[in-house]
């Protein structure tokens, strides 16, 4: 397959607001797959909030990576390194990426792309990766979560909320989900919440603590909501943390995690080894891709927008008024 030399991306002209997001200056050559990698003609690409923060000067991309934005993508694999891969040019794939995605091509691992679920369109499967990524190892392996459990997410109506919804209604667990209001309510209810509390005028803690509590917590606010969060657990309870978007930082009583026998743990996905994402991906595609291919789970689209719309996108995701994830429209 013949293929350009340079192509249109997506760069953050300087650290700040949406409106940074500029199309590259100069021409972007277009990237070369080393051992082990596939180049991907990009179709959809995915917008989550790590993207905003790297946006915002907040974020670095780790050594090597892209420094354009963009974590998730489908497409069409046009190159394949060497070192092997299950992938050949032609294939459709979604991709779990370093950076680079707001792009007309992007570099990943080759062990960190799937094939695109039964069913659905590249478009649906572009906002899978980073949320399947990120849900997946923390609430099944560090939280344990089974059927029956009592499951707490906040954000229900965030890309990783609607995700953890879904997955832990098909695990068969009992599910609960905060939201910030009675519309995005009805939605985290229509997606299997059991409950879900309008957090400005309930308390979640109360109404999880009546249930019994929560085994399981994922949460992404940090703040004021990590002492909660304890408070909402049920004894031998689970909090895992995967983001801080009030702040890391706070007093907490750790005789309450002692006393009960508290679990408190979290991970970030990007710093993360090679090997780790690519365990994820042999795991996602061995549990969660039949889940997508039977309809149990289906991903929530907010809204899409052209690649050379991204500020707009941006806007999009800072104004809290999605549900589900916003996608860039490449090519």
């Amino acid at each position: 397959m013949t293929l350009p030399t340079s192509m249109l991306a997506i760069e953050i002209a300087a650290p700040g607001g949406p409106d940074v997001l500029q199309p590259c200056a100069v021409p972007v050559p277009v990237p070369v797959p080393g051992y082990g990698q596939i180049l991907i003609k990009v179709a959809y690409a995915g917008v989550n909030r790590p993207d905003a923060l790297q946006r915002a000067g907040l974020y670095a991309p780790p050594p090597g990576a892209s420094p354009l934005p963009g974590l998730e993508c489908s497409g069409q694999v046009v190159a394949v390194g060497e070192g092997g891969s299950r992938w050949s040019v032609g294939d459709a794939v979604c991709a779990l990426l370093p950076g680079g995605g707001y792009a007309e091509y992007a570099l990943t691992q080759a062990d960190h792309a799937l094939p695109i679920p039964a069913g659905l369109t590249l478009r649906e499967a572009a906002v899978l990766p980073e949320a399947c990524f990120t849900v997946w190892p923390n609430v099944v392996l560090r939280g344990g979560l089974r059927a029956g459990q009592r499951f707490l997410v906040h954000g229900g109506t965030s890309g990783i909320g609607t995700t953890a919804i879904q997955l832990a209604r098909a695990l068969g667990a009992r599910v609960f989900a905060t939201a910030g209001s009675e519309r995005k309510c009805e939605v985290c209810r229509a997606l299997g919440a059991e409950v879900a509390i309008n957090y400005h005028d309930q308390d979640f803690v109360a109404v999880v603590r009546a249930a019994g509590g929560a085994d399981v917590i994922l949460d992404m606010v940090g703040g004021s909501y990590l002492p909660r969060n304890l408070a909402a657990l049920a004894d031998d309870g689970h909090l895992v943390q995967i983001a801080f978007l009030t702040g890391p930082k706070v007093e907490v009583n750790f005789a309450e995690v002692m006393v009960r026998r508290l679990t408190i743990t979290g991970s970030t996905l990007r710093p993360q080894s090679d090997a780790a994402k690519a365990g994820f991906a042999r795991a996602l595609e061995a549990e969660v891709w039949p889940m997508l291919a039977s309809g149990a789970f289906k991903p929530v689209i907010d809204s899409e927008f052209p690649l050379g719309q991204a500020p707009a996108a941006h806007w999009r995701i800072e104004s809290a008024a999605h549900i589900g994830k916003i996608v860039l429209m490449v090519g």
